[in-house]
């Protein structure tokens, strides 16, 4: 078992990753970028070794995670 430092909501591309991982294709560019932030905010709370509290969670975070999982999903593509 290899050790996974904890996720924070700064780690956008560790989140992107995780997040590429959970759903595959079933999100493409413009479906990533219509997403709720509501549920992105819950599917990053439920990422395995993710410490970061609800209350640190702001709008430009998950922005930033956003456009991350997008380019994580357009290198997928190739």
């Amino acid at each position: 078992m290899t050790f996974e430092p904890p996720i924070h909501w700064n780690d956008y591309e560790d989140i992107a990753m995780k997040l590429y991982d959970r759903f595959g294709d079933d999100f493409n560019e413009s479906k990533i970028y219509r997403i709720r932030f509501t549920d992105l905010h819950k599917w990053v709370m439920e990422i395995p070794n993710f410490s970061g509290t609800a209350e640190q969670s702001n709008e430009g975070h998950l922005e930033m995670i956003q456009s991350t999982w997008v380019y994580e999903w357009r290198d997928n593509q190739k």
